[in-house]
């Protein structure tokens, strides 16, 4: 059976605990690779050698910096294939979309080749006789980064390549149930030139999150995740004196307006309700629909839903695959089998479904859940599949009122022809990203990610400009330097003054 060890110093490091985790092809249900789980004393050593490492890269220029970067996006760009292939067969979703991951974590990339633009200071000449004073940003030392499974590539190239840009050496922690497409993204950036430990991939579980949140020489963490180990993770850090941004779950909205192409809002409620499985945290998993146009909406959304091809992720037929693993596939048909008894009309019930000669895969179908209420299971919880709740609001103020109720503020969109309700919405409603007529309104790389209210604990949202301020800290120089023409009269062979 394949093992994943860990990547330490630029080299693949065997894991030393004698604890692993299974990684599962969640298509067939079997076990196709273990995973080395590290101890605290392999953290500690990842650590070490990032904090070594730091004392060359951190005063490193930034020619040599952008080189290096340079040469990973062009490797990034020849093996974007062969990632995808490793995201599909460890977390399952079809080829396509996890195409699509690698060219979302390659757009943090391209910021990260022009970071000499985002680095650059500031200076006030004369802001007093002879007094000059600039603002510069430096890096902070060794960071780290804890990702989910759900983007295995994608997220970790949200951090490790700004934060390696911008001076920092880095500790990643990816997800135990997909952990090979990480591996690979170090081995490809210390193909490109990365000298030895300015990056380190470390597998584990608890032990090695918990180990990284406490050691003394991490400056900060990144995280992306559930929203009650977004708490954790930053109340755990925080108290350790690190800085700390973390991104927790959603229940991402979209308000349908009684003017609102339906055709269109149908298409982008299939699209962002159960592309990957629904496993994103930008996912669309209710729907409000205004006034009178609910049961027509309700009608396109399951006249589409019904013609989604189901099946691994490796088939070009396959519009959506399975889920992680069993015990989250029946955590999600838990809460379709409980939305009757709490007041909805279940449309759409994908539990039971499975796909012939994979039997034993992490299957669900789709679901869609009508006339859900607020106080149920299904809307409150961030359900994490291929489950979309409709809701319904009489006006634009009671469904504006019912999103920004909710405890998350993730993404949410509007769907409508009318303009100024548009511009109204995105002032109005409480939430970090806005899409207008636009599903999943992820920002692209030189605009920040990132939500309000339970959806991120810490100041900032991750890469963009935000991310650039994260993984530096700013300092500002004052200086005054006497004035040669009131130095001591002595040898001076310059060209002789007129005055």
């Amino acid at each position: 059976m394949k093992t994943v060890h860990h990547w330490i110093g630029g080299q693949a490091v065997d894991g030393a605990s004698g604890s692993f985790g299974p990684v599962t092809d969640p298509a067939t249900g079997e076990v196709t690779t273990q995973v080395a789980l590290a101890s605290a004393d392999e953290v500690d050593a990842a650590v070490a050698t990032a904090k070594a490492a730091y004392a060359s890269w951190g005063t490193s220029s930034l020619a040599q910096r952008t080189t290096v970067l340079f040469k990973f996006r062009a490797l990034l760009d020849q093996h974007r294939e062969e990632i995808a292939r490793l995201i599909t067969a460890e977390h399952g979703k079809v080829h396509d979309d996890a195409l699509g991951e690698v060219a979302r974590g390659l757009e943090i990339v391209d910021l990260a080749c022009g970071i000499t633009v985002q680095l650059k200071g500031e200076l006030s000449t004369q802001v007093a006789s002879r007094v000059d004073v600039a603002s510069i940003r430096q890096p902070l030392g060794v960071v780290a980064g804890i990702t989910p499974f759900n983007f295995p590539a994608m997220v970790p190239m949200w951090m490790f390549p700004l934060a390696v840009a911008c001076g920092n050496t880095f500790v990643l922690k990816p997800s135990e149930k997909d952990p090979s497409a990480a591996l690979r993204l170090a081995e490809l950036f210390s193909e490109a030139g990365l000298p030895d430990g300015v990056l380190n991939v470390v597998n584990g579980d608890k032990v090695a999150v918990d180990r990284l949140l406490e050691h003394p020489d991490v400056a900060a963490v990144s995280f992306v995740g559930s929203t009650p180990i977004a708490r954790h993770i930053h109340a755990t850090a925080s108290a350790h004196g690190k800085r700390v941004q973390a991104l927790g779950g959603a229940k991402n909205h979209m308000l349908v307006l009684p003017d609102a192409d339906l055709d269109a809002a149908a298409d982008a409620a299939v699209s962002a309700a159960y592309g990957s499985a629904g496993e994103r945290c930008m996912a669309v998993s209710a729907v409000v629909a205004v006034g009178a146009i609910g049961d027509e909406l309700v009608a396109k959304i399951k006249e589409r839903a019904e013609k989604i091809t189901i099946g691994p992720g490796h088939d070009p037929a396959s519009e959506m695959g399975p889920l992680i693993t069993a015990a989250h596939r029946d955590k999600v048909a838990g809460y379709v089998a409980g939305a009757a008894a709490q007041g909805a009309d279940v449309v759409l019930d994908g539990t039971g479904f499975t796909v012939e000669g994979y039997e034993n895969g992490h299957w669900i179908g789709l679901s869609l859940l009508d006339k859900v209420s607020t106080d149920s299971d299904a809307y409150r919880d961030e359900i994490f599949g291929p489950v979309l709740c409709v809701l319904r609001a009489e006006t634009y103020e009671e469904g504006l009122a019912l999103i920004n109720a909710s405890p998350y503020g993730n993404g949410t969109a509007v769907f409508t022809r009318d303009g100024g309700a548009a511009r109204r919405f995105q002032l109005e409603v409480e939430a970090g990203m806005v899409g207008v007529n636009v599903p999943i309104p992820v920002p692209v790389g030189y605009h920040s990610f990132g939500g309000w209210k339970d959806s991120l604990f810490g100041d900032h949202h991750i890469y963009g400009n935000d991310g650039t301020h994260f993984y530096t800290r700013g300092k500002v120089v004052t200086t005054r330097w006497p004035d040669p023409a009131g130095a001591p009269t002595g040898v001076d062979l310059g060209f002789p003054r007129n005055h």
